[in-house]
C-alpha cells in the first residue's frame, strides 16, 4: 500500500508535469541546457518544506546506497513477479510475497520517466547513464552527457569521496548498464574500451561476465603459450576465447590491484580487499540455466544471489561505506525474445537477490536500499480471451440464487503461472542448439520436437514451426548494419519494424504462437517509454517517491551518497 505521503507527491507531481507539458516544445532547442534543467527538476527535490521537514526529523546519515536494477522491468514485469508469488499454485517464494512487493509495502514507492534526450524511448546505456550520472544523455552513449561530455558518475563520486565501490551483473562487466556507471565511451559496443576504463576507475567490486574483453586475442590460438597461460591461471573454470582487436592483457593488468576469480569457490575465498571475477566468456547463465546448475556438483558459476552476498561482504569493511549496483540483467533479454517463460524466472532470480539485500540493510539504520528499472521491454501484459471459455459453476453467494456464474470470457487461471515456471530451457538456448544440428535435420518437425520438450504443457504444431522457420524480405536492410545487415529476414505477420534483432525473430514468433495459451501479448521486440517504478527502503527514501526522471534519480542519489 503506497503511502498517504507518496499519494500526495504524486498527485503534485503529476500537476507539475502537466503544467510543464503546456510549454512550447521549442525552449529545449533554443536552449537545450537551460531546457534540461527546467525539466528534471521537481518539486520534491526543490521545495524548502522538504529540506524543513527532513531537519526537523533529525534524518538518519547515509553511509550506504544500494542501487537494484531490474533492467526491463517495467510495471507489467513486476505484476508478472507478484501475480506469481501471491497465486502460482506452486509458488515457492517465502510467505508468498516477492521482496519487491514487500519492500513496497514497508517503504517508499514512485514512478521514473526513462526518455532520453530529444527522444521517446530509451536503450539501456543511455538510460542507465542517466540513472548513473542525474545528467540527460542520448542513444547507446555510454557515461557521456547529451551535449558528447564525459559525466561523472555515482560510482567515481563515491570513489573520490574514499567510498568503496562495486558493480554486479549476471550479464557482462562491459554491458550498457554497468558501463554506464564505471566508463565513459561514445557507443556501448566499445566494450574493449569500456573494459580498459572500468579497470581505471578503481572499482572495488567487479562482479559479472564478460572474460572475451579482457583478455589477449592470441587467447584464440589454442597451441600459443597465451592460451595455456590463461587456462592455467583460470583452474579449468570454462574454455576462453577473446574479442579483443589487440594482444592487451587486462588481467596481468589487474593482477596487482585484483585477486581475480573465475568460478564460484574462488569468490567464495575471497574474504577482503578488491575482486574481480570474470564467471563467462560473455553473459553468464541464464535463470533457468542457472537453476539446473545448482543441482550439479561441477557447477562453477556463483549466482546473481552469491555474487549480492559477497559484494555486500567485502564493501561493508569499508569504514567511510559504499555505493553497490546490482543488475538483474536478463530480464531484458527475455523482454526482447518474448520469452515469458525465462523473464519469469530471471524476475525470480532478481527478487531473490533483493531478499539478501534488504535483509542485510534492516540490521543497520544507515543505508539506502533503491529498486527500480532502467525501461520496459517487450510491452509485455497478460491478457483475457475468447480461447477456451470457461465453465458454468455455481456460487454459494444468495446474489447469484440458482443461476451460474458465467464469465464471458476466459481471464486466464492461475495455474498458467505454474506452467510459464516450468519451462526446461530459453528460446536462445533453444535456436542455438537447433543452429547446430546438421543441416537435413533443421527441419519443422525436428522443431516441434525441441520446443514441445522445453515449454510443455504448452506447444506448437508442424504448421506453428513451419511459420517459425518462414522467411521474409527484410525491408529495413542495411548493408553492414549489425543487425539489419540481412536481407531476409524470419518472418513476423505485423509490425515487422519493431522486431529488429534479426534470427531473434524467431524468438518472438515463437513466444507470440504461444502467448495465445498463456494468455501473454507482446507489442514489441525492443523497449517501450513505459514509466517503471522505483521502490526505496531506509533514509533519505522520502526522495524517492512521487513522479520523477531518471535524471532527478541519479541526482537525488550522488546528493545522498555526498552526504548533502
Amino acid at each position: 500500500m503506497v503511502s498517504h505521503k507518496s499519494l500526495a507527491i504524486l498527485i503534485i507531481s503529476l500537476c507539475f508535469v502537466s503544467c510543464l507539458a503546456t510549454e512550447p516544445t521549442s525552449l529545449i532547442a533554443e536552449d537545450a541546457a537551460d531546457s534540461a534543467s527546467l525539466v528534471v527538476q521537481s518539486p520534491a527535490a526543490s521545495s524548502p518544506l522538504v529540506a524543513t521537514a527532513q531537519e526537523k526529523s533529525g534524518a538518519k546519515k547515509i553511509r550506504n546506497v544500494i542501487l537494484m536494477i531490474g533492467d526491463g522491468m517495467g510495471p507489467q514485469q513486476m505484476g508478472l513477479l507478484f501475480a506469481y508469488a501471491r497465486h502460482a499454485p506452486g509458488s515457492k517464494v517465502p510467505k508468498r510475497i516477492a521482496a519487491m512487493e514487500q519492500m513496497a509495502i514497508d517503504g517508499e514507492l514512485g514512478m521514473v520517466r526513462t526518455e532520453p534526450y530529444g527522444s521517446l524511448v530509451v536503450d539501456s546505456a543511455a538510460a542507465a547513464t542517466q540513472l548513473a550520472t542525474g545528467k540527460w544523455s542520448d542513444s547507446e552513449m555510454i557515461g557521456v552527457d547529451f551535449e558528447g561530455n564525459s559525466a561523472a558518475t555515482v560510482v567515481e563520486i563515491a570513489r573520490d569521496l574514499g567510498k568503496a565501490t562495486g558493480l554486479v551483473s549476471d550479464t557482462r562487466l562491459t554491458h550498457a548498464t554497468p558501463a554506464a556507471f564505471a566508463a565513459h565511451q561514445r557507443d556501448r559496443s566499445m566494450e574493449n574500451e569500456i573494459a580498459v576504463d572500468m579497470l581505471e576507475n578503481k572499482v572495488d567490486v567487479l562482479l559479472s561476465g564478460g572474460l572475451r574483453y579482457f583478455v589477449p586475442q592470441a587467447v584464440n590460438d589454442k597451441d600459443s603459450a597465451t592460451y595455456d597461460a590463461l587456462v592455467q591461471m583460470m583452474g579449468g573454470a570454462y574454455e576462453p576465447y577473446s574479442r579483443r582487436e589487440d594482444n592487451r592483457n587486462l588481467l596481468l593488468e589487474a593482477r596487482d590491484d585484483y585477486k581475480i576469480v573465475f568460478d564460484h569457490k574462488a569468490l567464495a575465498e575471497v574474504k577482503a580487499g578488491k575482486v574481480l571475477g570474470l564467471f563467462g566468456n560473455s553473459e553468464m547463465l541464464d535463470a533457468i540455466g542457472e537453476n539446473k546448475a545448482l543441482k550439479q556438483a561441477d557447477r562453477t558459476e556463483p549466482t546473481l544471489v552469491e555474487m549480492t552476498e559477497k559484494a555486500l561482504e567485502l564493501l561493508s569493511q569499508d569504514p567511510d561505506g559504499f555505493f553497490l549496483m546490482v543488475e538483474g540483467g536478463q530480464i531484458d533479454w527475455g523482454g526482447h525474445n518474448n520469452d515469458a517463460g525465462v523473464m519469469l524466472q530471471e524476475l525470480l532470480q532478481f527478487d531473490d537477490a533483493i531478499r539478501v539485500v534488504l535483509n542485510w540493510a534492516r540490521e543497520r539504520d544507515d543505508t539506502l536500499v533503491l529498486v527500480t528499472a532502467d525501461h520496459e521491454t517487450g510491452s509485455f501484459g497478460f491478457s483475457y480471451s475468447g480461447k477456451d471459455l470457461p465453465e458454468p459453476r455455481q456460487l454459494s453467494g444468495k446474489v447469484f440464487g440458482d443461476e451460474p456464474f458465467i464469465p464471458n470470457f476466459n481471464y486466464a487461471p492461475h495455474e498458467l503461472l505454474d506452467n510459464l515456471a516450468a519451462q526446461q530451457k530459453s528460446f536462445f538456448e533453444l535456436f542455438t542448439e537447433f543452429d547446430a544440428l546438421p543441416e537435413k535435420l533443421k527441419t519443422a518437425e525436428t522443431l516441434v520436437t525441441m520446443v514441445n520438450e522445453s515449454v510443455a504443457p504448452y506447444s506448437i504444431t508442424l504448421e506453428d514451426a513451419t511459420k517459425i522457420l518462414t522467411r521474409t524480405t527484410n525491408r529495413n536492410y542495411k548493408k553492414g548494419h549489425a543487425y539489419l545487415g540481412t536481407k531476409t529476414v524470419p518472418q513476423m505477420p505485423d509490425q515487422q519494424d519493431f522486431f529488429v534483432y534479426g534470427e531473434n525473430l524467431r524468438f518472438n514468433r515463437l513466444g507470440h504462437i504461444l502467448g495465445a495459451q498463456q494468455h501473454v501479448v507482446w507489442g514489441t521486440g525492443t523497449h517501450t517509454n513505459t514509466p517503471v517504478a522505483i521502490i526505496s527502503h531506509g533514509p533519505g527514501s522520502e526522495k524517492f517517491s512521487g513522479l520523477m526522471h531518471a535524471t532527478d534519480v541519479g541526482q537525488r542519489m550522488i546528493e545522498l551518497v555526498k552526504g548533502e
